[in-house]
């Protein structure tokens, strides 16, 4: 029975699945997405994916509820063309912030971007590093999700890393930082810091460990305004840091984020083209990685029925 892999892709980070395609040399799905006058969104495919495993690429960058709705209607479009195995691939997972309850009213809009892909025909969900474990449980299809930790690790190490300590932003954040720092060797220092709104406002009350003099690793698994990196990095360059290197998988950098740090005393900002990057912004510090070939192999291993927990452990 027929069942060829192929990639369709969306309009929300183009290049990113480019990159995916030349690593699989594979050449993507035709189709076509038109903007009505009236702000519809209409999709269609143009060659024949029947009984092929579909892997659609769409992340959650600007405008993210237009691309949304391109990512449902291109499932549906294939659903109906009757592709025997549809995969979402979802390199920074729409609405990944609102996974839970924190407030009287609102909706749990991760749990409900589960439901709509499932309820659009996605047979599964691909993605890289959930904001937490549990958006996985939200789907009742399979979710595997990677991470970009070997990727961010390998940049850093080019770096030079003698005298260097991890420092976790804030006591939330340890675990994550724990294996930052346990993958590169290097001991771990931890903030205590205080959020006292919903909006990036920080306020770090005191610090465990020693960073005088050593040179710092910041990691943050999404940056969004940048406030509360920034001021991690004020307060590192207070306690007598020398110097400061920073990372996350998913660059939002919304606001003035990239200008903040382009005036900051970072270094070096790597992050990740999960989301593409504006560009009318300075760019001066920033370091792009590519998650294409970490992508690529799980796109592999899923259409051929391996393992994809081997990836998570992947090296460049």
């Amino acid at each position: 029975m027929k069942n060829h892999l192929k990639i369709l892709t969306g309009s929300s980070n183009t290049q990113l699945a480019q990159e995916i395609c030349d690593y699989l040399d594979i050449a993507p799905v035709r189709r076509q997405i038109v903007r009505a006058p009236n702000d519809n969104i209409k999709v269609k495919i143009e060659e024949n994916v029947r009984e092929d495993d579909v892997f659609v690429i769409q992340t959650s960058a600007s405008p993210v509820n237009h691309h949304f709705v391109e990512l449902l209607l291109l499932i549906d479009a294939l659903k109906y063309a009757s592709a025997r195995r549809i995969t979402a691939v979802l390199p920074y997972y729409p609405y990944v912030r609102a996974d839970k309850k924190d407030e009287p009213r609102i909706s749990i809009s991760a749990r409900l971007v589960a439901d709509l892909l499932q309820i659009a025909g996605a047979d599964r969900i691909l993605t890289i590093t959930l904001h937490s474990p549990q958006i996985a449980a939200f789907s009742r299809i399979p979710v595997d999700q990677l991470w970009a930790t070997g990727l961010l690790c390998n940049f850093m190490r080019l770096k030079g890393l003698s005298n260097a300590v991890v420092v976790s932003p804030d006591v939330g954040s340890a675990d994550e930082a724990s294996a930052y720092a346990r993958r590169l060797g290097l001991p771990l220092a931890i903030m205590d810091k205080r959020r006292h709104a919903d909006d990036e406002k920080v306020e770090i009350k005191t610090m465990i460990g020693e960073v005088a003099g050593r040179d710092a690793l910041l990691f943050d698994e999404e940056v969004l305004t940048g406030g509360s990196m920034m001021e991690s990095i004020r307060v590192l360059k207070e306690r007598g840091v020398r110097r400061i290197l920073a990372g996350c998988t998913h660059g939002v950098f919304s606001g003035q984020a990239l200008e903040k740090i382009d005036a900051s005393s970072v270094e070096v900002f790597a992050t990740t083209n999960t989301i593409p990057l504006p560009a009318d912004k300075p760019k001066r510090k920033i370091a792009v990685l590519s998650v294409a070939r970490l992508l690529g192999d799980a796109i592999k291993a899923i259409h051929h029925g391996e393992s994809v927990s081997r990836l998570i452990e992947w090296e460049d």
